[in-house]
This record gives structure tokens, sequence and C-alpha cells, in this order.
């Protein structure tokens, strides 16, 4: 049992007693110990100890605290214990230990003078790790404690994707080029959390102002990021699960940069990133892995964005490959919501904006494109669909004829035709009528491929433009709703107001199947005017609503006079052809 000296000498301070107030006399304190027949200080009075009557006025414990100050200068009048046995001196130093803990429960203000001390320390931590790795090249571990001080200022960065006013200033301090240099860091661990430190502070879920994310982006660029990101794809082993998280962070990057076009045609012309891509997904896989689908996924948007891109890719042979990669799933189905999934339309849609191209279209011939397309036509689930959307870019533009006639050769009237005939969604019927269309404008006249192609409008007594004029009713009756909406807004709007709504009302006219309904219109004007028979019909079935043929010569004009309203857009041959179809009805 400690003694009442060792307890005063040794106070224990909890914090509730030092908070506590005091409003007994210490001598009262002091002589509370021995006031209990059965008590003594560390027991509350449950000793079993006796003392005698004799004993009652028997002083024990130290002696009674003096009256005077004591020699620390102590003011109180209640003696030296000051608020239960905490001395003065005692009662500051808690005190500022207190205001410390206090200030360091405020939040850290996150501003430029913030930012500067952490660029100093942040250039520091670089500049030792430096020093420290050439002075003990050969022994690693006088430089590895550097090196986690490093790598936990690098993920510290983090905190600049909540504060992206900031980026400009991370900037001008060098911050940024610094970052970058890390990625050639000899320790690829630092490196991928460089990587995924500019995956996140160039995320598009990062809320930021367009100018403040171009001046970072423009300073990563300057710094050569897109090489360095090259050479991290190239050294990294996706065997180790870190090194695989570091591609995945680099794909990131990519496809962050990859929302100013001007960026990515610099990816495919300044490195082998397309070569690379492309041969990642071609990687065989017992189960294919977030890399490879995210390979597809980047791949096809550096193909959307860039010509030059889609150029490049050619001449490495890419659209054979695609097609290779595809071949195996003309009957076969990857599990829905799987990565493989994801994969599958990654590629179709690289092989979608390859073919937009004249010489993608040659060499989707010459690959036998058109024949795999057909096969997943009559026999595809999962593929049906894309291998439409497919063959409806293939055919289209004014070098797609060559198509066309492939298509006619290869016997793909009976497989498009059944489709057509059927109900289908709306995307399968636009693609369906895009591939009519195009072969409609393309193949040649008197020629075989456009007669077998009209002989198939006339089979069973016109069943074709029965089943057009179907689907122009269906849809006519959706832009129509649209259009009493528009209206109806135009009429409480200015002049200037409906201008800048114009936009916004095509839009919404597109989404309600204007494009299908101007698609179908041509398919009926084309018929009209090249058979007799066809134009008859297509007047009986549009009469049966009080409907003619003026009516979709009035579809063909409001296209005609969009196409006019924007001539930098306008396809010269389609403006044309609109132009003739007009003066036939």
């Amino acid at each position: 049992m400690s003694s009442l000296d060792e307890l005063f000498k040794k106070p224990s301070l909890p914090g509730n007693k030092r908070k506590s107030n005091v409003t007994r006399d210490p001598n009262e304190v002091y002589k509370a110990s021995k006031l209990s027949a059965n008590g003594d200080v560390k027991t509350n009075g449950k000793s079993t100890t006796e003392y005698g009557s004799d004993d009652k006025d028997m002083e024990a414990g130290p002696d009674m605290p003096p009256d005077e100050d004591d020699e620390e200068g102590q003011e109180d009048e209640e003696g030296r214990f000051f608020g239960g046995g905490i001395t003065r001196s005692i009662r500051d130093v808690l005190d500022f230990v207190d205001g410390q803990d206090q200030d360091e429960s405020k939040p850290e203000k996150i501003d430029i003078p913030w930012l500067r001390k952490l660029a100093l320390n942040f250039e520091k931590r670089i500049s030792k790790n430096a020093e420290l790795r050439a002075k003990f090249e050969g022994t690693p571990q006088k430089f590895m404690s550097s090196e986690a001080d490093l790598d936990a200022d690098v993920k510290a960065l983090s905190i600049l994707s909540d504060h992206s006013e900031l980026y400009g200033e991370f900037a001008k301090l060098g911050c940024v080029a610094s970052l970058v240099s890390l990625l050639s860091h000899e320790n690829t661990d630092i490196a991928i959390d460089a990587i995924e430190i500019i995956n996140e502070l160039t995320d598009e879920d990062v809320e930021t102002e367009q100018e403040h994310w171009d001046t970072l982006v423009d300073a990563l660029l300057e710094a050569n990021l897109l090489n360095l990101l090259y050479e991290n794809l190239t050294r990294l082993n996706e065997d180790l699960e870190s090194d695989r998280a570091g591609i995945y962070h680099v794909l990131g990057v990519l496809e962050n940069l990859s929302s100013r076009p001007s960026i990515v045609s610099t990816m495919g012309k300044d490195t082998e990133l397309l070569s690379w891509l492309l041969y990642r997904i071609r990687t065989s896989e017992h189960v294919v892995t977030q890399n490879k689908q995210y390979s597809a996924e980047v791949l096809a948007i550096l193909l959307q964005t860039s010509s030059s891109n889609r150029t490049q890719l050619i001449s490495l042979n890419g659209i054979d490959s695609f097609l290779q990669l595809l071949s195996r799933y003309r009957k076969l189905d990857p599990a829905k919501g799987t990565e493989e999934e994801e994969y599958v339309e990654n590629v179709f849609d690289c092989l979608t904006c390859c073919v937009d191209d004249s010489e993608g279209k040659a060499k989707f011939l010459e690959a036998e494109g058109i024949e795999l397309c057909l096969i997943m036509l009559r026999q595809g689930r999962m593929s049906r669909p894309r291998a439409l959307r497919l063959l409806d870019h293939a055919l289209g533009g004014p070098d797609g004829g060559a198509c066309c006639e492939r298509l006619v050769e290869a016997a793909g009237l009976k497989s498009t035709f059944s489709l057509f005939m059927k109900k289908q969604d709306g995307e399968a019927t636009e693609h369906l009528l895009g591939i009519v269309s195009s072969m409609l404008r393309s193949l040649p006249a008197n020629e075989a491929p456009r007669i077998r192609l009209l002989a198939k409008f006339v089979e069973k007594d016109y069943q074709v433009p029965t089943r057009l004029a179907q689907i122009r009713r269906e849809y006519i009756s959706k832009v129509s709703k649209v259009d009493q909406e528009i209206r109806a807004e135009k009429s409480e709007l200015g002049a200037e107001e409906q201008e800048d709504r114009a936009d916004e009302w095509l839009s919404r006219r597109l989404d309600a199947g204007l494009y299908v309904l101007q698609t179908v219109d041509v398919v009926l004007a084309w018929l009209a005017a090249e058979d007799d028979g066809a134009r008859q019909k297509i007047q009986d079935l549009l009469g049966d609503r009080d409907e003619g043929l003026k009516d979709v010569r009035a579809t063909l004009q409001e296209q005609l006079n969009s196409m006019d309203a924007n001539p930098e857009d306008a396809d010269i041959m389609l403006k044309d052809m609109l132009s003739t179809l007009i003066q036939h009805l």
C-alpha cells in the first residue's frame, strides 16, 4: 500500500480530477483519513484494522501543509496544493497542452501557404532520397527509410483532389514536374503511387474548373508524362499484384487525358502506346482480366477520337486482329456482367471506329469481315446487334459501295431482310434501315446487285414497303408528340431564347426517333423513284392515314434544310442524293 507521502509526491492526474472544483478546506481533507474508525485513505474505510479509542488523537501521515507560500511562489490561500493536489506550474503545463490539443482538433486550412510548405517538404524528400540512393547504392537498408518517407509524401498529395483551385500554384511551384519525375524512380512502388496520384488528380469525378484542370494537364505533358507512362507499361510485370494495379492506374490516366482530343492524337503519334494496347488485348487469358478489358476500352476511346490513330492502327494490321478476337464469339456468348462481356463490346467498338475510314473498309473486306458479320446475324445472340451496327458503319458513307456489293454477293440480303421483317428494338431498327439505305444509295444502277436488292422489296406483295409504312407510323407518332411539346414551349419564348434552345430541341427530336423517320422516308423515296409498282403501293399505304408522298418529301426537305444550315458538317453526296429524290417526289 502506498503511503500518503508517496501519493502526494507522485500525484496521479486523471482529467476529471484536474477539472474538479475543491471547496473543502485542505485541513479537513488531510484529517479525513483518521476520522473514520475503520478507514484509511486508499481503502476508503474498508480496512480491517481497528484503532482503539486512545488512538483517535494520534496523528499520522505527512505534516500539515504550510500556511505560507511555498518556494515556487504560489499565491493561493489554500497552500501548497492548488485545485485538488495540482501545483500552479503543473496546472499551467496542462492548460498549455489542452490548448495545443484544441488547435490540433481544428481543421487544417488548405491554402497557398499550406501548399508552399507541402511543396518544400516534398522537394526535400525527393532530394534526400536521391542523395542517399546515390551514396549507398549497394546498401538499400540505408536509404529505405527515406524511401518510405517519400512514398508517404506522394500519397499525401491526394488531398489536392479536393482543392483543385490550387492546381495552378502546384504547377507553378514545380511540384508537377517533380511528381512526374518519380515515374522513372527505381522503386516501382513509388512510381506506381505517383501514377495513382496523377490518376486521382485528373479524374473526371474531381470537381474542378476546366481552367484549373487544363493548367495541371499542360504541366504534366510538359514534364514528358506520356512517354513515362508508356515506359511504365513496358517495365511493370502483371504477375505481381502491385504492378497490375500500376498498369490499371496508367490506363486510368490515359482515359482521363483523352477527354481533350488534341492529346489523343499525340498519344498515338509520339509513343508506341497503340502497339502496346493492341498487344495487350490479344494476350491470351483463361479469364478476361480487368486490365485486358480496360485496355480495349482505352483503345476504343483513342480510335473514336482521332482519325490519325485509326490510320496508324490499321497499318498495324489491327482490323485483322480485331476480327480474329471476335471470331470466337460468332456463336459463343460471354457471361453477362463480366469483364469479358465488356471486353467484347469494346473490341466491337474498336472495329466499328476503324471501318468508318475508307482504308478501314478496304481492310475489312480483305479480312472477310462482311462474312463474319453475316454469320453472327444468323447464329449469334450477344454478337448479333453489334454485328448489325458494324455492318451499318462499314456499308455507310461515300466509300461503302464495295462493302454493299460484298454483302449481296455473300447472300446477305436474306439475313438482313429476315431480321428487318421481325419486330426489333429501336437501335436494331435504326441499323437495319441504315444498311438498306446505304445499299440503295451505293449499289450501281442496272447491275445485278441492285436488281437483286430491288427484288426484295417486291416479294410477297410488297411486304417490305408495308413494314416500312408501319415503322413510319410508329415513329412519326413519337416525333409528333415531341414536336407538339416544343411548339408549346416556343410560344412562351422570344426569338433569342428560341435560338438558344434550338440544339436542345433537336436533341429531343432525335431521341424520339427523328433519324429513323428520316431514314425510312429516304428508303421510301428511293423505292418510289425506282419502281412504279412500289410507288403506287407506298401511296396506298400512306393514304390509309391521309398522308402521301408529299409528307415524305417534307421530311427529306427538312433534312436538306438542316444540312444547309450547317454546311461545314454536310455530306455533299448525301445532299445531292436528297435533292434528287425530292425532285422525283
